[in-house]
């Protein structure tokens, strides 16, 4: 049997609700937040990969076939979801980043960027802030797509506080829908929607404080006909490094990532290139 990921209709996200779902292959040894899809032994630098709300690590299952085999994924595995589905989920934007960052720290010993789609842009950010204040390794690079920069408010009327019809009906109008298989399973919507109701309320109810720019450069990612954020909301980001800013569109609307996986990939390589050594820098430079 297979679900699919919420609120993504035109590239829905598989994942197995048995054997796959409960795995916990590719995980750091003795924590469940960080899961590899390819562990590499021999990687010279790291990628910190953060989900959108709703999904777990398991969206990048495809990505380290797209992108250079000395660069390791490493994704967030947030509670509530996929093997961690037992676990109650988080509804705090700090408590996940307290967590993200205890088991991230051991793993800091190579060269290492940040990317976050969505609610996982908030998260990299966070994260990156908060190592600052730790006097812990920054990354290289943090890549944020599909969200606007923490000093921007969220206009739009809060989700996290309707009852399940409305949120269901709501998530579906504002992000394009959860997809008619989910809708059709109560079962399967019974046991997804804990999971993102916790995403949307630690997103809605997220205060950010007010901090010095990151001092690591920031590439914003986005879809170019995305109206949940447009190109205004991802050039804000630039206020936010001290480093240099870079905004890179797709085609596509606030899910680009997956219908534009190769591209994203594509630029992901380029941009992290000089983290790999000087042979893969010559060679994106080129």
């Amino acid at each position: 049997m297979t679900v699919y990921a919420p609120y993504y209709r035109k590239a829905p996200v598989v994942v197995s609700t048995f054997s796959k779902v409960r795995s916990n292959a590719g995980q750091f040894p003795n924590d469940p937040w960080l899961h590899r899809p390819a562990p590499r032994q021999t990687a010279s630098a790291r990628l910190f990969c953060f989900p959108y709300a709703g999904v777990g690590a398991q969206v990048f299952r495809q990505w380290p076939a797209g992108l250079p085999t000395e660069l390791e994924v490493c994704a967030a595995q947030l509670p509530g979801r996929a093997n961690r589905l037992h676990e109650p989920a988080v509804t705090s934007i700090p408590a996940l980043v307290d967590e993200l960052v205890r088991a991230m720290a051991p793993h800091l010993d190579l060269p290492f960027a940040f990317f976050g789609h969505s609610m996982g842009a908030v998260l990299a950010f966070e994260v990156a802030r908060a190592l600052a204040a730790r006097a812990l390794p920054m990354p290289s690079y943090l890549i944020v797509s599909g969200r606007r920069p923490p000093h921007m408010p969220d206009l739009a009327p809060p989700l996290h506080p309707l009852p399940d019809p409305e949120f269901v009906a709501e998530i579906n109008r504002r992000y394009g829908g959860i997809h008619p298989e989910i809708l059709e399973n109560q079962d399967v919507l019974a046991l997804l929607l804990p999971g993102l109701r916790a995403d949307i309320t630690a997103l809605e109810t997220h205060r950010p404080p007010p901090g010095l720019p990151l001092s690591c450069p920031i590439a914003a990612f986005g879809g170019a006909d995305d109206p949940l954020t447009p190109r205004a909301h991802l050039e804000a980001w630039q206020r936010e490094t001290t480093e240099a800013f870079q905004l890179c569109l797709f085609p596509g609307s606030h899910f680009y990532i997956e219908p534009q996986r190769v591209a994203v990939l594509a630029q992901l390589s380029a941009k992290l290139a000089p983290l790999l050594g000087p042979a893969r820098a010559r060679g994106a430079a080129r």
